[in-house]
């Protein structure tokens, strides 16, 4: 639904916030549902426009579904309807979202053939399907493209297992061979594999469900390929980019926030590279506790040069809280330089905090220096835009933080990955209306 936030900043937040279930996990988990015709009860489902197009997409394919409760949901795909899958119907749903193109791979390896139209999505540049497509062709699939319908089919009698060597580390990519590998015939070993956690949790859930994968958490995987796989229950990991958000918004915002629940072990680097920007945070039990601080000041490297955070694949620094980095620099004490290196065209909302007074020179697409403002001068309530869904959350931080009115159109940008966000921080304390 599309609207506007209208945001009065520069107040003290205080309080506990809670992550939501992992969108970039539950598009994956979702996704393999149709690998059995068994039940799959999956917990922790966040209530957002991308995953719920994705169950409806599901259930127009015939899948059966039971909503236990909030974000808990049974899926039972014992009898789908592969008319629906090559219907007009389809071209434009699946079209309308980029996680669906994760269908291929269970599709394929359970019915023999699959089909989808060119996925949409976010606007950050060039994201190529060739390494979906280059696995799934190479462990035996017949791959055709129609280009004025804009439509994918893959066949395949029988898939074997081989050795794919991807090209690049993609995370839905290596999801996609790794579901359509577990059923095949033989020994499939994927090197370059991603090796995000939610790709591990998708891993784990298939072994769970009677696969047989090996070097989960490292970049060769190797899986056995099984006969078929039966029911099994998941619960999602917490949202590492909400939680370097909220991280981000407590130093911002100079306020004291605890997440709660945030699943520690599973987040890499992204506590360390908030505390390079000198935020203080601490580890209590299972949750970050962030205390309210009036300074932060940025570490430089050890010989005195100016930090450079920039994102790699897991376990680096992910591309999704760039942004956010980015954003909080901008009130920290001294220089960072911030260096997008995987996707194109995703630092061009610098201009709109330029805007509200941030200290930023676009070097550029790929890089920028923040010269941080110590919090002397305040960022400034202006109206934006949005232009996708991480960047949206960055603008929504630096008006949580300035001084005045802020407005944010096209927010459906942020409804897509984030649920209930304005609920949520109204509950500790943000003026935040939707209009």
């Amino acid at each position: 639904m599309s609207g506007s936030f209208q945001i009065r900043g520069g107040k003290k937040l205080h309080g506990e916030i809670t992550p939501q279930g992992a969108k970039n996990e539950a598009l994956q988990i979702l996704c393999a549902v149709l690998l059995t015709d068994e039940e799959v009860r999956v917990k922790n489902i966040p209530d957002i426009h991308d995953v719920n197009r994705l169950i409806e997409i599901l259930q127009d394919f015939g899948v059966k579904i039971t909503k236990n409760g909030h974000g808990d949901y049974t899926f039972q795909a014992d009898a789908v309807n592969f008319d629906y899958v090559k219907s007009q119907d389809f071209k434009q749903d699946g079209a309308k979202l980029r996680g669906s193109v994760m269908l291929l791979g269970p599709m394929l390896a359970r019915y023999g053939e699959a089909y989808m139209p060119t996925p949409g999505g976010d606007k950050i540049g060039r994201r190529r399907l060739d390494t979906h497509f280059q696995g799934l062709v190479e462990l035996g699939a017949d791959f055709h493209y129609d280009e004025k319908e804009s439509f994918y089919t893959l066949k395949a009698k029988e898939l074997h297992g081989k050795f794919i060597l991807l090209e690049e580390a993609s995370v839905t990519g290596t999801a996609n061979i790794v579901m359509a590998a577990v059923l095949a015939k033989g020994k499939t070993r994927v090197y370059n594999a991603a090796c995000e956690p939610y790709l591990q949790q998708l891993c784990k859930m298939l072994n769970r469900m009677g696969a047989d994968i090996s070097g989960i958490g490292s970049n060769l995987l190797t899986i056995e390929g099984v006969a078929h796989l039966h029911g099994t229950e998941h619960t999602m990991l917490p949202d590492m980019v909400e939680i370097g958000s909220w991280i981000g918004l407590a130093a911002m915002t100079k306020s004291e926030i605890t997440i709660k629940n945030v699943n520690w072990k599973e987040l890499g680097v992204i506590p360390n590279t908030f505390k390079k920007l000198g935020i203080d945070l601490e580890k209590r039990g299972d949750d970050i506790f962030i205390p309210a601080q009036e300074n932060y000041k940025i570490q430089k490297f050890i010989d005195g040069s100016i930090l450079t955070v920039s994102d790699a694949p897991w376990p680096g620094f992910t591309p999704d809280l760039l942004s956010i980095i980015l954003v909080v620099a901008t009130q920290a004490k001294g220089t960072v330089l911030v260096h997008q290196k995987m996707f194109e065209s995703r630092l061009f909302f610098v201009d709109k905090l330029i805007d509200m007074g941030a200290q930023i020179i676009l070097c550029d697409p790929h890089r920028a220096t923040v010269v941080g403002l110590n919090h002397e001068y305040p960022l400034r309530g202006t109206t934006m835009v949005s232009p996708d869904i991480r960047a949206g959350n960055a603008l929504l931080i630096a008006a949580l933080s300035a001084e005045g009115t802020s407005v944010i159109h096209n927010i459906e940008q942020i409804d897509r990955g984030y649920e209930n966000i304005d609920g949520r921080l109204k509950a500790i304390g943000a003026d935040i209306e939707r209009i």
